[in-house]
């Protein structure tokens, strides 16, 4: 670690900023979103195969990917929101991406099963998403 970010992580308004992040994180309702969150990752990742749309290899190796980020977001944004709220805008797009997903991948992944999978988890983690990312957007009063 170079000497300038060493000084940066120890700037007060850094330290502040990061302690606001952690009070605001560590509020119920958005322990729930980071739980849902992370519960909604862990289906889209698996949902090929508990829906039974694993035959289809396109949609099946986007939604174990996408739905592994956003698992991992959700772990790092119920750990340390004061560190990965930076990170925050990256859920809603793959939530945007995930109801988008069965129509913009080519193939024969538009079945009735990978569409209401798809636009149903996508929603919940676009919510979900736009919840940490207002989280992150929050000041102190």
């Amino acid at each position: 670690m170079s000497l300038m970010t060493r000084e940066m992580e120890r700037h007060p308004d850094i330290i502040s900023m990061r302690e606001q992040y952690d009070v605001a994180a560590a509020k119920p309702v958005v322990q729930v979103a980071d739980g849902l969150t992370l519960l909604a990752g862990l289906f889209l990742a698996l949902s090929p195969w508990i829906v039974g749309f694993s035959g289809i290899t396109s949609l099946t190796v986007n939604n174990l990917v996408t739905g592994l980020a956003v698992a991992l977001l959700a772990a790092g944004f119920s750990s340390a929101y004061g560190r990965t709220h930076g990170l925050a805008w990256i859920t809603p797009v793959i939530g945007l991406w995930t109801i988008l997903a069965p129509w913009l991948i080519r193939g024969e992944a538009d079945t009735a099963a990978t569409i209401t999978t798809n636009v149903i988890v996508g929603a919940i983690i676009l919510i979900l998403g736009l919840v940490a990312l207002g989280m992150s957007m929050t000041r102190r009063r």
